[in-house]
């Protein structure tokens, strides 16, 4: 099994964990990779999505022996046994404590800005990652999620060893994966896009996640905004999945034909898009392919194809409500751009 990249994972993970979906759900992401995936799986079960910041701590001399744990508000987690093993002292563990915690509230900062972090008390946490190897980080994040408050924690990631569930024992009520081959090696061996998530991405992906109010309107009047929605775009015969978010206000909308091999859920295309967002302008991000279609890569390169797809989902755009009596404009990248 494989996934194309940590969007799709996330896709394929939110329809297995579905049955969580009105259950007072909190989705929390494992910076950075897990923070893509757990956004699809927070938007398909409407639930709030936050990061869980966790932060090894490395015995001295040894940084990948884990002798503990920190998380957010005040969470500590030591490993007794480590600590005598490796001989550590007081000293040293409030050293590596202190370089720690400033990593992590630093991140704390950098992630959610002024916002506070999600409240956990007597909700089920949904931890998500996408993957696990050792399965160390992911029992921190359990435990981190449970010293908070969580009533019930349940783990899900695309991917694991086929012997997750016991690496991970009691850590979490409920464990969730994809796919546990015995051949395992590494997370990415499972993604086509394996490709490193940024801050800027884990940013954009909890703004994003943000509810946006919608107002009331006179009928048929177009939305005040600001509006951000999944839909479906029709372009010709064929239905392709996009998302819409028009601000208040709005000035325009632009919509984006993306370049060969890269799809709505593009990490640049979708920066670009949130900078739009924030001068005013509306987005329009649509696969101009569909799944089937995808697998020939000639269709990939046919620009007059393509440019059928623009004008039909251009369309299809100028028919919202949200869009009426916009101008619509363009941003193409590499064949996109033809």
């Amino acid at each position: 099994m494989f996934f194309r990249d940590r969007r799709e994972a996330g896709e394929r993970l939110a329809a297995r964990v579905a049955h969580l979906r009105g259950s007072d759900v909190v989705v929390l992401g494992l910076p950075r990779g897990g923070v893509p995936v757990a956004e699809e799986v927070a938007r398909a079960l409407g639930a709030p999505l936050d990061v869980c910041l966790v932060r090894k701590l490395g015995a001295p001399y040894q940084p990948e022996l884990a002798m503990g744990a920190l998380g957010e508000g005040g969470v500590r987690l030591v490993n007794e046994e480590v600590l005598r093993a490796a001989g550590v002292t007081p000293e040293q563990l409030a050293a590596a404590e202190a370089r720690e915690r400033a990593v992590l509230e630093g991140r704390a900062r950098r992630y959610r800005g002024a916002r506070r972090p999600v409240p956990l008390d007597g909700r089920t946490v949904l931890v998500v990652d996408d993957g696990v190897a050792t399965g160390a980080t992911a029992r921190a994040a359990c435990r981190i999620a449970r010293a908070r408050g969580a009533a019930r924690v349940v783990l899900a990631v695309p991917v694991a060893p086929h012997d997750w569930a016991a690496r991970l024992g009691s850590d979490a009520d409920e464990l969730v994966c994809l796919h546990a081959p015995r051949g395992f090696h590494a997370v990415g061996q499972y993604y086509a896009d394996f490709s490193q998530t940024d801050d800027d991405e884990v940013v954009a992906c909890l703004e994003e996640s943000i509810p946006r109010p919608v107002t009331d309107r006179p009928a048929g009047a177009r939305p005040a905004g600001p509006v951000d929605r999944d839909v479906q775009v029709q372009a010709g015969p064929l239905v392709l999945p996009g998302r819409l978010t028009v601000p208040g206000d709005a000035r325009g909308v632009v919509a984006f034909a993306h370049g060969s091999g890269s799809s709505r859920h593009s990490p640049r295309n979708r920066q670009v898009a949130s900078g739009l967002n924030r001068a005013g302008l509306g987005t329009l991000l649509f696969d101009l392919l569909a799944p089937e279609e995808e697998r020939d890569r000639a269709n990939v390169f046919d620009t007059e194809l393509l440019a059928g797809r623009l004008t039909g989902a251009t369309e299809w755009l100028r028919g919202q409500p949200e869009a009426q009596g916009l101008p619509v404009g363009y941003f193409g990248a590499s064949t996109g751009a033809a």
